[in-house]
């Protein structure tokens, strides 16, 4: 089973950028997905148990068991892809796993590179953090789970939505920060919501600035909202520290909506000769 060390990710995609290149993490949540993603070149194969209800066609939705369902993609992935990093999304406040270090065995088993913190608190709201805080299953849990990572060498990034949650995962050692700014927006299920990109565009900004400012380097990459198409993203790199983008919708969901609908759409346009 091939994986890829912390140090040989790192290398890698510091190379891409030297050479003026973004880096791309590429949702993928099935085989056909992730074999296409990683001939488009993209750095990193990111697997969320949230692809799933994509592939079902519906808005993201978080759906049963997350990390067995995570653990469970990596065998079909790595099936068709051997030369790319996998990245696991790892739900750290599952009250089924409570050990952290046995559970980054089980990722590591499956065949995984690295880690996300997916699905996160980070983007969940006060009340349903302070919940989750009480019972110790909240933010504190994937700070936890990152630094538990970091420690180990495992190549680890961390979504974050705050500037404290951002400070935070700088601290514990995550080799990338991804500023999530919302569910991403589009297609035939996005998550509309009222922001603007330029609004989103500041809220990174404002979390990149506060972890350089803590003395923090990690690599920044952003995602979500109204950051959806490949054009998108040329503004966020004009404008902030990111140098590369997270898609999960953007990858698995509009471009599939997409190009099935429109060569449907091209088959029924030829019209049948007259016989």
């Amino acid at each position: 089973m091939k994986t890829f060390s912390r140090q040989n990710i790192l290398k890698h995609l510091a190379a891409e950028t030297e050479a003026g290149r973004p880096i791309l993490g590429a949702g993928t949540s099935c085989g056909l997905v992730a074999k296409c993603a990683a001939l488009g070149g993209a750095d990193l194969l990111i697997v969320y148990s949230t692809g799933r209800s994509r592939l079902m066609g519906l808005p993201t939705s978080r759906i049963g068991d997350s990390n067995a369902l995570t653990i469970d993609m990596a065998a079909e992935i790595r099936n068709v892809v051997s030369d790319t990093p996998l990245v696991g999304g790892i739900e750290a406040w599952d009250p089924t796993r409570m050990d952290l270090d046995q559970l980054l065995d089980d990722f590591q088993a499956a065949g995984f590179s690295g880690i996300i913190n997916y699905p996160t608190i980070s983007t969940m709201g006060e009340r349903w953090r302070k919940r989750r805080d009480k019972v110790g299953l909240g933010w504190s849990r994937e700070v936890e789970l990152i630094e538990q990572a970091a420690a180990r060498g495992i190549f680890s990034m961390a979504y974050v939505a705050t500037v404290q949650d951002a400070i935070d995962a700088a601290e514990k050692g995550a080799d990338c920060l991804v500023p999530h700014v919302g569910a991403t927006s589009g297609g035939l299920v996005g998550h509309e919501t009222e922001t603007k990109v330029d609004e989103e565009i500041r809220k990174i900004s404002e979390m990149i600035d506060a972890v350089m400012a803590a003395g923090h380097a990690p690599i920044f990459l952003c995602h979500g909202g109204k950051i959806a198409l490949p054009e998108d993203t040329r503004r966020v790199y004009e404008n902030t520290q990111c140098v590369g983008f997270v898609g999960a919708s953007s990858i698995e969901r509009i471009p599939i909506e997409h190009a099935v609908k429109t060569i449907a759409e091209n088959f029924k346009s030829i019209l049948l000769s007259k016989r």
